[in-house]
C-alpha cells in the first residue's frame, strides 16, 4: 500500500512539473508587439481588411504617446486629417462638442485628456469585434524565428506564459525592442552628413539621441487651494529660471523668445481645463539614451526623468506662485498621477529597403520614393536637444524647412533579406536622425501603424511573403480607407476625384508644388490651374512624344491626343465627360490640372498598369 502511495505521489509530481513548465501555444495571422499610436492603428486597419490581428500591450492603456504617454497635443496634419489619425480626431471633436472645442490650447488645434483619448481608441478597437484581439498588461519575454514563422513568448500581468506562433511580426514597440530581439540591423543617434548626403547632418556620427519628456497634468483646484507637491528630491530651480520669466513675452538679445508664465502654462491647455507640461526650453525636456538599456536599467533612467518634471512641476507652484495648480487626479489611473511612460522621441532607427531623409523630403522630385508614399506629414523637422550637455556644440535643426511629404513604403521592411514576414513601424522605421524629427511627430505615425496593418493583411489575404506584396496593392488599400498617400492640399478625401488625383501624383506624370511658409509646410497639385504641356512627365510611363506642343492644353486637344495613342475614349465625348465626373466640356477651353488628372487615370490607368518597386524605380 506504501509503495503504492509513493508512485502515485512521484506521478502527480511529475504532472505538475509538466504544468508548471509546458507552455500553451497559439497560431495567428498577424501579431503586432505594441499597442501604442502605430500598434493600434495596424490592428484595427488588419482587422477592418478581415484578417484577425493580436496586439500585445504592456500597459492599461492604448495609444502610447498619444495617451499613455500623455502627449495629447497633436503636432501636425491638421488640413490632412485621413484615415484612422482622421476617423480619431472626428471622434475627439463629437465627443468634446466640435472642432472649436479642440482649439484649447496655442501648441494645437487638437488637444483633449490623455483619457478620453484612450477611450476613443478603445472603442475603435471594440468595433473590429473578434477580429482584434487586444491584450493588455502583457509583456514579451522573447521572440525567436522558426520555420519561416515567428514565435513570441508572452507574459500577462496575472496569469502564466504562453506562445504565440505568427505569420506576420509587427514591431510597434516605442524603442525598437522587437526589431533588436529578431537581429535586425539599426542605427542610434546622429548619421554624418557624408552617410546621408544631408548637409546639415554633423561631420561626424554620433549616438546622440533627442530629450524625451515625462509629461505631467496639472488641474486647477482653487484659488484658495495649496497643492503644492512634497520639494522633490535634489530639487535644484536653476535649470528652470528661463522657462517663463516675464509677465508678456518677450524676445532675448539673441532672437530667443521668453515666454511669460501664462503662456507656458496655457501652451497644452485641454477642452476638460487641464494643463499639459510638455515644455521644450528651460522646461521638462530630459536627456537619457534609454535605448540599449536593460529593463531594469530603463526603470531606473525614467525614475530620475520623472523626478525632473516633479521639480519643474514644483518650480510651478512655488517660484511661479501657481499653489493652486496640482498634479491632475482624474487622468490617469496611476499612483503618482504621472504617465505610464516618458515621451520617446527617438528610437533604434532599422535598415530598410528605403532610407528616408530630409533632402528626401525637402526635393522628393529628385528621387523617386516619392510613388512609394504610405503616409503623409505637414510637420518641421523638430529636435529637442536642449538639455543635452553639449546641445550647443550640434546643428542647429530648429524647424528646418521642408515641404509636406510623404514616407515611403520600404522604411517598414528591414532590408536584410534572410529576414521575413517582420514589419516595423512606430519611430523605429528607416529614416535618418535628422527626417526623424518629422516622421515622429503622432499622425505619420498612426498612419505608418495603418500601413504596417494594411501590408500584413494584404499579405495573408495574398499568401504571400511580406516583401512580395506589391507597393499599388498597399497604396491602393489605404486610399480606399480614406488615406492620403501624397501631401496634397486641394482636395478632401472624401472629394469624388481625391483618388484619382492621388493617384496620378503617385505615378509622378503630373506633380505638385511644394511650399514652406513658416511652420506650415504644404505641397498643392494646383488642381485648378490650367494644364501646360511641359508639366506634364509622360516619359514616365511612355517613350514617345505625346505631340502636345508647348503652352495650354485644351480639353480637345488631350482627347485628341489620347484617342491617337490607341486609347478608348467613349462616344459621345460630352456624356462620357459628365459621367466622369467633369463639367463645362468645351474642346476649345484649356484644361485644368485636375480634369488632366481625371481623364488620365480614367483612360490610361498609369497606377494600376505600372508597379513600383521600394526605390519607386517603375516595373
Amino acid at each position: 500500500m506504501k509503495r503504492n502511495l509513493r508512485i502515485l505521489a512521484l506521478a502527480m509530481s511529475g504532472l505538475m512539473v509538466c504544468l508548471s513548465s509546458c507552455v500553451k501555444q497559439e497560431e495567428v495571422d498577424v501579431l503586432i508587439v505594441g499597442g501604442g499610436a502605430s500598434g493600434i492603428t495596424a490592428g484595427i486597419q488588419s482587422a477592418r481588411m478581415g484578417v484577425k490581428a493580436v496586439v500585445l500591450e504592456e500597459t492599461p492603456w492604448v495609444g502610447g504617446m498619444l495617451t499613455s504617454a500623455g502627449v495629447s497635443c497633436i503636432d501636425g496634419n491638421y488640413n490632412l486629417r485621413s484615415g484612422i489619425f482622421g476617423e480619431f480626431l472626428d471622434s475627439l471633436a463629437v465627443r468634446y462638442g466640435g472642432w472649436d472645442a479642440l482649439k484649447t490650447g496655442w501648441v494645437s488645434n487638437v488637444n483633449y485628456e490623455p483619457n478620453v483619448g484612450q477611450e476613443v481608441l478603445s472603442n475603435m478597437a471594440a468595433s473590429c469585434g473578434e477580429k482584434l484581439d487586444l491584450r493588455r498588461n502583457t509583456k514579451v519575454v522573447s521572440v525567436v524565428g522558426e520555420d519561416g514563422d515567428w514565435i513570441v513568448t508572452a507574459k500577462p500581468e496575472k496569469g502564466r506564459k504562453y506562445k504565440v506562433r505568427a505569420d506576420v511580426l509587427i514591431d510597434a514597440t516605442e524603442l525598437g525592442d522587437i526589431a533588436k530581439a529578431c537581429g535586425v540591423e539599426y542605427k542610434i543617434g546622429m548619421e554624418a552628413s557624408e552617410d546621408t548626403g544631408e548637409s546639415i547632418a554633423p561631420a561626424e556620427a554620433n549616438d546622440i539621441i533627442q530629450d524625451l519628456t515625462y509629461v505631467a497634468f496639472l488641474k486647477d483646484y482653487g484659488p484658495d487651494a495649496d497643492m503644492t507637491i512634497v520639494k522633490p528630491e535634489g530639487y535644484d530651480p536653476a535649470p528652470f529660471y528661463n522657462s517663463a520669466v516675464h509677465p508678456m513675452n518677450t524676445v532675448s538679445e539673441t532672437g530667443q523668445t521668453i515666454w511669460s508664465p501664462g503662456m507656458m502654462i496655457t501652451y497644452g491647455r485641454t477642452p476638460g481645463g487641464r494643463y499639459m507640461i510638455n515644455w521644450p526650453i528651460y522646461g521638462n525636456d530630459y536627456y537619457v539614451n534609454s535605448i540599449e538599456m536593460t529593463p531594469e536599467e530603463r526603470v531606473e533612467a525614467y525614475k530620475a526623468a520623472k523626478n525632473f518634471t516633479l521639480c519643474f512641476v514644483y518650480y510651478i507652484q512655488t517660484e511661479l506662485g501657481m499653489k493652486n495648480l496640482g498634479l491632475a487626479d482624474d487622468v490617469f489611473p496611476t499612483e503618482d498621477r504621472l504617465p505610464f511612460f516618458p515621451y520617446h522621441r527617438e528610437s533604434r532607427r532599422i535598415v530598410g529597403e528605403a532610407f528616408f531623409t530630409v533632402d528626401v523630403a525637402a526635393r522628393p522630385y529628385d528621387f523617386k520614393y516619392y510613388r512609394t508614399g504610405i503616409a503623409v506629414g505637414d510637420y518641421a523637422v523638430d529636435h529637442h536637444h536642449f538639455r543635452h550637455p553639449e546641445w550647443k556644440s550640434l546643428p542647429d535643426l530648429h524647424f528646418y524647412p521642408i515641404p509636406s511629404f510623404n514616407v515611403p513604403m520600404g522604411v517598414m521592411i528591414p532590408k536584410q533579406r534572410d529576414i521575413e514576414d517582420l514589419i516595423v513601424a512606430e519611430k523605429s522605421v528607416s529614416v535618418s536622425n535628422l527626417m526623424n524629427g518629422a516622421t515622429r511627430l503622432q499622425p505619420v505615425v498612426m498612419q505608418l501603424g495603418q500601413a504596417a496593418g494594411a501590408l500584413a493583411a494584404l499579405s495573408q489575404i495574398q499568401d504571400k511573403p511580406v516583401k512580395r506584396v506589391r507597393v499599388r496593392a498597399v497604396q491602393k488599400a489605404l486610399l480606399e480607407a480614406g488615406c492620403y498617400i501624397m501631401p496634397y492640399l486641394d482636395l478632401p478625401k472624401d472629394h469624388r476625384h481625391f483618388r484619382a488625383l492621388q493617384r496620378i501624383g503617385a505615378t509622378g506624370i503630373l506633380r505638385g508644388e511644394g511650399r514652406n511658409v513658416g511652420w506650415a509646410n504644404q505641397t498643392w497639385f494646383r488642381a485648378d490651374d490650367p494644364l501646360l504641356a511641359e508639366e506634364i512627365y509622360a516619359k514616365e510611363i511612355y517613350a514617345g512624344d505625346l505631340g502636345l506642343g508647348e503652352g495650354e492644353v485644351t480639353v480637345g486637344k488631350l482627347v485628341t491626343t489620347l484617342r491617337n495613342l490607341g486609347m478608348y475614349i467613349p462616344s459621345p465625348v460630352e456624356e462620357w465627360w459628365e459621367k466622369s465626373g467633369l463639367e463645362n466640356y468645351d474642346p476649345q477651353r484649356p484644361l485644368t490640372r485636375l480634369e488632366a488628372a481625371v481623364v488620365i487615370d480614367s483612360v490610361v490607368s498609369p497606377f494600376g498598369m505600372f508597379g513600383v518597386d521600394y526605390e519607386g524605380n517603375l516595373r
